[in-house]
């Protein structure tokens, strides 16, 4: 027996086993890290280590493929015996498990507890900001105890590999033994094969991420059946692929679903010529507010975080059912700006998002409006400044900006400079800026790690989840800036829109944790002189800013948007759609409306489903074109 587990047939399949054992280890850390956002029963355990061991074997083997192949090689028992070889096999395994396996798995944790997504090669191309080193850092010390689990995990693996065993051969050398290293080489490089397909199958194409949603009850469960490095080396390449079902010919298509839009020769209300500034917030979840979650709030000392843009919501067109389009703010630039979603891959991320456009700052910029885009971190991070460029904005303010002309003594040792004197400088700016202008402004402080400065600390509620500081810190800014700029001309003849990105990743409600309250948020519009007041009770979505603001400039000219105009077209579908866990979905008053690609065509002319699909197609199209204009 002890020949057996000593051989080299014995020795590697004791390493790849405990290669299954630390990812499982990692699984119940990634759980136990996110066990308010997962919620499990008993019962659904087999369903789900089924579908776990299904994902960690495609894992395995992309990260143990090479070392699997290279342990079966029918070499000579005195190349294998050489120090050089076995240090080589050793060093591989140690290193690679250590990272993509332990490392990115534990960091996996923390990314989906604010994303609600598990990391995949998206995450590489759009980490571009240049503090990711030092953000890296910080978040490490946040997490030391994932640190250390980390470190336990890699002795372990290179403890548990049994370096020091000396191999003990089943049969003797010669050409038996050579034929049998040659059938094992075969059979372990068959058995990879079908690792990363996900088992001999019939199945025309290997297993994705959205396979995962086969063994859960609900998307959120499907993610901790997945593991890395499967969602990172298997979506490797993928950024920016074309792969759609074509439900619908052309002129059906365009006849279910267009993201051409013919404005009408008036509209409800004109307000040709004013200024517009845009407030994307960082995680204003609908549930921090009192005035849109009032049953979140009744009972509770605090009347919600939001006291002041609440107050805003009695005196605007308030959006009583807004839902972000995606989970993460580089998905909300496109959907606010663009009217352009973002589905499998975000927008921007796709290399065909350079193509032909007319967004709303370009528009308006051949109006002659002056287009600036202001965000406190440094130019150019998280692919903002990038984006808004190609959307049409003139002018990037950012970090830099405000430290040439303020210091340095403002940066929040994070992502930027704190939000209330940003947002006062961005005042400063517009005050010198040529009207019309359109601006937007993106928000930081409610990001996690939820800091806020020292000074204004005491005067904030505590709340009840960490972001909750944040967001009553941001509202206090906001309210500060209407303070100190309400009296001047250009703010008096501004429209103002708030909008969050996505949800907080610290959720308080418990409806917050699914669909569709994981995607509620904060949306209203605002005019100074009260021009613009009421409630929209009807489903809307991030989609929907740019064809209102449109609407509301009295722009006659035909353009292209996936949303709506709001207050001007009734015909249009009342939804938010959205991509998640391998399903398209549209939210609607009614429910919820879902189907993958296996789903065939509705060819019901107005049903929900139909739409969507057409909805997506048309996506998809344009994608194709690179082609975001009213052609």
């Amino acid at each position: 027996m002890t020949r057996l587990l000593h051989s080299p047939i014995g020795l590697l399949v004791r390493r790849i086993a405990l290669v299954y054992t630390v990812l499982m280890l990692c699984r119940l850390i990634f759980w136990l890290y996110n066990a308010r956002l997962l919620d499990l029963a008993w019962p659904e355990a087999a369903q789900l280590l089924r579908g776990a061991l299904l994902f960690d074997t495609a894992s395995v083997v992309y990260a143990n493929g090479a070392f699997v192949l290279l342990s079966l090689l029918p070499l000579p028992a005195h190349i294998r015996s050489r120090g050089w070889w076995r240090a080589l096999l050793y060093g591989y395994y140690v290193t690679v498990n250590a990272l993509l396996v332990v490392a990115a798995n534990l960091a996996d944790a923390v990314y989906f507890r604010y994303t609600q997504k598990r990391f995949t090669a998206d995450e590489i191309f759009f980490a571009d900001n240049d503090n990711s080193l030092a953000l890296v850092l910080r978040f490490a010390a946040e997490n030391w105890y994932l640190v250390l689990a980390a470190a336990a995990l890699t002795a372990l693996l290179a403890r548990g590999y049994g370096r020091h065993v000396k191999e003990e051969p089943l049969l003797r050398e010669g050409w038996a033994s050579g034929v049998g290293r040659t059938l094992l080489l075969l059979a372990g490089g068959g058995l990879c094969v079908a690792g990363m397909r996900g088992g001999f199958t019939r199945m025309t194409r290997p297993i994705t991420l959205s396979n995962a949603t086969l063994y859960a009850s609900d998307n959120a469960q499907a993610n901790l059946i997945l593991s890395n490095p499967f969602c990172i080396l298997r979506t490797v390449g993928s950024t920016g692929k074309i792969r759609c079902t074509r439900y619908f010919a052309p002129g059906e298509l365009d006849a279910r679903f267009t993201p051409v839009h013919e404005p009408a020769d008036s509209a409800a209300v004109d307000l040709s010529g004013r200024n517009v500034m845009i407030f994307i917030m960082e995680s204003m979840s609908a549930e921090h507010s009192a005035r849109l979650c009032p049953e979140v709030w009744e009972g509770r000392p605090e009347r919600g975080m939001t006291p002041f843009l609440d107050s805003l919501m009695d005196r605007s067109l308030t959006f009583r059912r807004m839902y972000a389009n995606g989970t993460r703010s580089i998905q909300a630039m496109p959907s606010v700006l663009g009217s352009i979603p973002s589905l499998r891959t975000p927008f921007v991320l796709m290399p065909q998002s350079l193509g032909a456009s007319r967004q709303l700052p370009a528009m308006l910029a051949a109006r002659g409006y002056a287009t600036l885009f202001f965000c406190g971190s440094e130019r150019g991070s998280m692919g903002f400044g990038a984006y808004a460029r190609s959307a049409g904005i003139e002018r990037l303010v950012s970090r830099e900006d405000y430290e040439e002309r303020h210091g340095a003594g403002d940066f929040d040792g994070y992502w930027g400079i704190w939000d209330e004197p940003f947002i006062g400088f961005a005042g400063e700016e517009l005050a010198a800026t040529p009207e019309p202008f359109f601006a937007t402004l993106f928000t930081l402080t409610a990001h996690h790690p939820f800091v806020v400065p020292e000074r204004d600390a005491a005067a904030l509620p505590g709340g009840y989840t960490p972001v909750h500081r944040g967001v009553a810190y941001d509202d206090r800014a906001l309210r500060r800036f209407f303070e100190r700029f309400s009296d001047e001309e250009w703010f008096r003849r501004t429209i103002f829109v708030f909008v969050a990105d996505h949800v907080s990743s610290e959720k308080f409600a418990a409806a917050t944790h699914r669909r569709p309250g994981n995607l509620h948020i904060v949306g209203f519009i605002h005019t100074p002189d009260g021009a613009l007041e009421g409630q929209v009770e009807d489903v809307t979505q991030q989609l929907d800013i740019m064809p209102t603001l449109l609407g509301l400039l009295g722009n006659r000219e035909r353009y292209f948007a996936f949303g709506r105009d709001v207050l001007n077209e009734p015909s249009r579908p009342c939804w938010s759609v959205g991509y998640d866990g391998g399903r398209y979905y549209a939210l609607t008053r009614e429910g919820e409306a879902d189907f993958d690609e296996r789903t065939p065509a509705d060819t019901a002319a107005r049903s929900t489903l139909g739409r969507l699909q057409a909805f997506v197609q048309q996506y998809y199209t344009r994608i194709e074109r690179q082609d975001y204009t009213a052609q």
